[in-house]
């Protein structure tokens, strides 16, 4: 059985809403986020809502004798489009207190009936990353239900989803080429993105300041490599916090959007929630 267009939408917007790789500056600011961040998107294909995502920061965590974070990514088909097809995934990444490096990544994604779960182990004593796969997706040849490999890592590397916090914490503006290597256990690569530019975007009746981000897309797979005109389109605050907003991409299963309904921002009231406000547009 083939995953339908339906399933592939979700499945697009779980890996874009964590895979900015974006660096301007070596920089560091002060941390644009704490645990107990939690940030919730309304997820459409075309004019059809189609499901939700939810980024978090979790308590820190030991991981290998080290103090880290937590980042949780989880993307769900809405009640509808669970009839046609059901979609659900969780994604966990760990990197050290500085955002240095990462060092584990899970992820469990099930489509339909069948789940397929990775792990993701980075070895930076041997700089390597030992991947491990269980599971298929439908239709998926050839029919293995086990997957391992071990790859060289550049140095710095990160998971998918934490270097999206980690870019969130430096300086950015528009015009500047940007770079990060990044691996999900079954490659690594440096991968690259540009600031287009600051512009004001609208939703749900509010107005946010933004930075547009747009990802190049050579090192990704599936339906990008399949799609002659991919394009992923991000926009995040122009504020020290750095907040997604919105995402936009055009595939070959159509265009999907992701957009901001709501942000708990623990300790201060969110920036991007007093932004809308200050440029409310009223009827």
């Amino acid at each position: 059985m083939k995953t339908p267009k339906y399933g592939k939408l979700i499945a697009v917007a779980a890996l874009l809403m964590g895979s900015w790789a974006a660096v301007v500056s070596a920089d560091s600011r002060p941390a644009a986020f704490v645990p107990g961040e939690k940030l919730m998107f309304d997820l459409k294909w075309g004019f059809i809502p189609a499901g939700q995502a939810v980024l978090e920061v979790r308590p820190m965590k030991m991981v290998k004798g080290v103090a880290s974070y937590h980042f949780v990514m989880q993307a769900k088909t809405n009640a509808f489009i669970d009839s046609i097809y059901r979609y659900r995934s969780r994604v966990d990444a760990f990197a050290d207190r500085q955002l240095t490096h990462s060092l584990q990544y899970r992820k469990k994604t099930e489509l339909g009936a069948k789940t397929r779960e990775d792990t993701v182990h980075f070895n930076w004593d041997l700089n390597e990353a030992r991947f491990n796969r269980t599971g298929k997706y439908p239709g998926e040849k050839p029919e293995i239900q086990t997957e391992q490999r071990r790859i060289p890592l550049m140095p710095g590397a990160f998971d998918p989803l934490s270097v999206f916090y980690y870019t969130r914490q430096l300086e950015v503006g528009p015009g500047a080429p940007v770079e990060r290597p990044v691996s999900d256990g079954r490659k690594c690569v440096m991968a690259t993105a540009m600031i287009l530019k600051r512009e004001n975007i609208r939703i749900n009746g509010k107005v946010y300041d933004t930075y547009l981000v747009e990802p190049d897309l050579k090192h990704v797979g599936g339906v990008f490599e399949k799609s002659k005109d991919a394009k992923i389109q991000l926009w995040v605050t122009a504020d020290e916090r750095r907040i997604p907003v919105k995402i936009k991409s055009k595939v070959i299963v159509g265009y999907f959007t992701g957009e901001l309904v709501s942000a708990e921002l623990p300790g201060e009231k969110s920036p991007a929630a007093t932004q809308a406000q200050a440029a409310d547009i009223r009827p």
